[in-house]
């Protein structure tokens, strides 16, 4: 299974043996171009007359059976990393880590692994990496490519922590970092890369004589469905070509698409002339993309008074959570202050939400109206600087914090514990970004749940996220008079927070960013209608 790409001089524009410019052709109707950050970031989602067709995979319980339960130790894994996994809890391998790690470590496969969010598809291929890294430690040994920063961030970090008994060298390559300092760590030889494609082409282009890749052992992507589109093909195809074809290629993915299994014929060559298809394991998925301890539901509302709708969300006992002192809403679940002590006994106090918006402007706009109302709150989307959205990810993980407003790009691989649930203000339009939104919540056997606030809107959006996961949401009533007594307050935090991003001038950086690269601010669309990578390209 051969990772490989076409020159930007070539004609061909879908090469005969490619894994990465295989692109899910059912999504292309309705994703956005993405911007030169290499991240996830949507549009604010317009009417429902959109159509999407939406791919319903069939069962795979018959095709790919599930593994028999055994221990890490069976799988082949040395003692020192099951020793790692013991100190992290972690003591029964899941269905994916049991069919994925023996043809790695033992059979030197390609391998692509499909399975739900939250049933430890990192560890499926960090574990046989570092154990086989552990055999012979030097130079870059794996490349993990992922197409947001913050999962990146998560990756290194589950290296890290695997392979500290034998003090493993890991670093991060993303946009919004200082260039030359990476360039620095890179040319130091670390033994795993784990990089967003666009910041690693630019360090292969500018600085290919310090960074050493031609050792690579590993090529992982991480969310394969989302490389492997027309957004990363031209930063991948430059990637391909400065590392060797003899490598395992591993790709893993939440939502898997027919394109990436129509790789499961493409044989690889080997180094004796023969051919060897990869290893393919989708878990079941006859009961949906989503995990059956996942609770769903929507809230239909008018769309001028979603956000009156959330915020009688948040005070409910659903998730109520801790807000600034001396400054709260009328509660919606009590009318006295006993009530209200009563009730924290009955739900947790280490609960935490993520709130996911289509556009960055609304999640800072959204920010600041919770904060007018008491909340504490933070945000992560792309046009905050690097360190703001490392800080803000590390107080909600630390619980400094309760409520995360997210767009896409937190949509992915983020694992946080206490995350028990997660608001949609905006309905996604793909599909598959939903599956990623509500899987921050409910991983690893745990509960959680998801709601939905939808308008007029979304209703075909809605019916497409219910054809691809299976099962239909459940409506969550609430109290419409509750809402009233609580939108005064509302509207006016929506007026100061629309203020506060006049006064700050929210994303005119941005702007002219963009318009010094040629990109048409009224689509979002650059003029790169060719696979050609623009040289000047900074941010990823």
């Amino acid at each position: 299974m051969q990772v490989s790409f076409p020159n930007n001089s070539s004609k061909q524009t879908q090469p005969t043996n490619a894994i990465a410019t295989t692109v899910d052709k059912t999504s292309k109707n309705h994703q956005k171009h993405i911007s030169d950050q290499t991240e996830l970031e949507e549009e604010e989602q317009g009417m429902d007359g959109d159509e999407i067709k939406v791919t319903k995979l069939e069962s795979t319980a018959h095709e790919y059976p599930a593994p028999p339960m055994c221990t890490f130790q069976a799988l082949g894994l040395d003692q020192w990393l099951v020793d790692s996994l013991k100190a992290m809890a972690i003591t029964q391998p899941t269905e994916i880590q049991r069919a994925c790690i023996p043809p790695i470590l033992n059979n030197n496969q390609d391998v692509i692994g499909g399975a739900k969010t939250g049933s430890g598809k990192t560890a499926a291929f960090a574990l046989p990496i570092l154990q086989r890294l552990s055999e012979d430690p030097y130079g870059i040994y794996a490349l993990v490519l992922t197409p947001t920063r913050e999962l990146a961030f998560q990756i290194a970090e589950q290296f890290s922590v695997l392979g500290k008994g034998v003090n493993i060298k890991v670093t991060v390559a993303i946009g919004g970092v200082d260039m030359m300092a990476q360039a620095l760590e890179l040319s130091r030889r670390p033994h795993i890369v784990v990089a967003t494609p666009g910041r690693l082409a630019d360090h292969i282009e500018s600085s290919s004589n310090a960074l050493h890749l031609s050792g690579v052992k590993y090529l992982v992507l991480d969310e394969a469905d989302r490389l492997l589109t027309d957004t990363f093909a031209p930063d991948l195809a430059v990637i391909m070509n400065a590392i060797p074809k003899e490598r395992q290629t591993l790709l893993f993915t939440a939502t898997m698409t027919q394109s990436i299994l129509q790789l499961r014929d493409r044989p690889r060559k080997q180094s004796d002339g023969s051919t060897r298809k990869p290893f393919v394991h989708l878990c079941d998925t006859s009961e949906g993309t989503t995990v059956s301890s996942l609770v769903q539901n929507y809230i239909f509302v008018p769309s001028h008074v979603k956000e009156a709708y959330l915020v009688h969300l948040l005070m409910s006992n659903v998730a109520r959570l801790e807000k600034r002192i001396n400054n709260r809403l009328i509660d919606d679940a009590s009318d006295t202050e006993e009530e209200d002590q009563a009730n924290d006994k009955t739900v947790g106090t280490d609960k935490s939400i993520i709130i996911f918006v289509g556009q960055c402007k609304t999640a800072e706009a959204l920010r600041v109206m919770l904060f007018e109302l008491g909340f504490r709150v933070t945000a992560l989307h792309s046009k905050m600087p690097q360190q703001e959205r490392l800080n803000s990810l590390g107080k909600f993980r630390a619980q400094v914090v309760k409520i995360l407003i997210a767009t896409d790009v937190g949509s992915r691989g983020l694992d946080i514990p206490s995350v028990e649930m997660v608001i949609n203000l905006h309905v996604p339009r793909d599909p598959d970004e939903y599956v990623h939104r509500v899987g921050r919540t409910a991983r690893a056997g745990r509960g959680g749940r998801a709601v939905t606030i939808m308008s007029e809107r979304d209703i075909k959006l809605i019916h497409n996220i219910e054809a691809r996961i299976g099962r239909q949401l459940e409506e969550l009533k609430v109290s419409e008079n509750k809402v009233l007594e609580g939108m005064g307050r509302v509207l006016a935090a929506k007026r100061a927070a629309a203020l506060h991003l006049l006064d700050t001038d929210f994303g005119a950086r941005d702007k002219i960013r963009l318009k010094k690269r040629g990109i048409d601010n009224s689509t979002g669309n650059s003029n790169t209608g060719s696979s050609k990578r623009k040289p000047h390209k900074k941010s990823k």
